[in-house]
């Protein structure tokens, strides 16, 4: 594949037959140049790639596709870096949705992306030596069959009943991503002026729902998702008051649970 509509919307687009990590490579690539805002590399055979909570990621080689993009965000201030997590997947989830017309398809916090309550991408948001870099990795559930999808809560493209363009997938998610960065950047990183809080809390389908949330202490969190707040940290609503979390591994509870 030429890419032709992704080098349309990325500053460079490099193709790799197969790799460790998107995310590990492109960091390395950034530590000995100056990559341009929106350096994308990519692979559809990734064999050593990370999650959330340092969980591992694989899938058959060609089943899915791995993406990691550099974008240099030097004006976000720190303080609203958390923001760039939940772009990532609302962007993300906007260029799923695109494509599966008719089906319910939405962002769990902070940027796993849902199609009928099932998993179809996973997002990893790491920063780099370079203060001002941040490299986003996502794995998307492509081509990959029924069969061979890892956990009964996955789905993908394919299992859907959908060819899935990715060229426009991934066109579409970099124009929506720069979009919202520069969204924010402009409003120096204020969230709601830039209408980021906004566009994050529509496409959220974590909130209104009654979730279990892992705490990196090892405890576990229960109430209702019910808002995100100024910093981007997910408002749960429990029995003893409100609770902001900031980092957490989040269910959303079915009410048999």
């Amino acid at each position: 594949m030429t890419w032709e509509k992704t080098r349309g919307a990325a500053a460079s687009v490099t193709e790799l037959e197969h790799t460790g990590s998107t995310n590990a490579d492109l960091a390395s690539r950034a530590a000995m140049d100056v990559l341009p805002h929106l350096s994308v590399l990519l692979t559809r055979d990734q064999r050593s790639g990370r999650g959330r909570l340092d969980r591992q990621w694989r899938a058959p080689a060609g089943a899915a596709l791995a993406v990691s993009v550099l974008v240099r965000v030097d004006g976000v201030p720190f303080a609203s870096r958390g923001w760039i997590p939940l772009i990532a997947g609302a962007a993300m989830a906007r260029a799923v949705g695109a494509q599966l017309v008719g089906y319910p398809v939405g962002a769990k916090w902070p940027n796993d992306v849902l199609v009928a309550g099932r998993k179809i991408c996973g997002i990893l948001v790491e920063a780099t030596a370079d203060l001002g870099t941040v490299i986003i990795g996502s794995g998307i559930n492509t081509r990959m069959t029924a069969q061979e999808l890892p956990v009964p809560t996955a789905t993908s493209f394919a299992a859907s009943g959908i060819r899935c363009d990715e060229d426009r997938l991934l066109a579409d998610y970099l124009r929506e991503l720069d979009r919202r960065l520069g969204a924010l950047t402009e409003a120096g990183g204020d969230a709601e002026r830039a209408g980021v809080r906004r566009d994050v809390v529509e496409g959220c389908i974590t909130l209104g729902q009654s979730v279990r949330v892992m705490m990196p202490a090892g405890d576990d969190l229960l109430g209702r998702a019910e808002d995100i707040d100024a910093d981007g940290r997910l408002v749960v609503r429990t029995p003893k008051g409100p609770v902001s979390v900031a980092a957490g591994d989040v269910v959303h509870v079915r009410p048999a649970e």
